[in-house]
């Protein structure tokens, strides 16, 4: 499944439950976040070889 297809799915689900005014209400509760995301992205990227990124692009590219 699609991320786009999971978000759909998701807002439904919240709609159904909660009605529009109930989920416009939930998703504004919804904060910003937290960390620094910068340093944080360089910790696991380093950790990475280009083998794993390839391996990555041919797994993408079968889904």
């Amino acid at each position: 499944m699609k991320l786009t297809e999971i978000r759909q799915q998701g807002y439904k689900a919240l709609i159904d439950a909660l009605g529009v005014a109930g989920t416009l209400r939930f998703l504004q509760q919804l904060e910003v976040g937290y960390g620094d995301y910068t340093r944080e992205r360089h910790q696991w990227l380093n950790q990475l070889t280009i083998d794993d990124f390839r391996n990555y692009v041919k797994q993408k590219k079968v889904e």
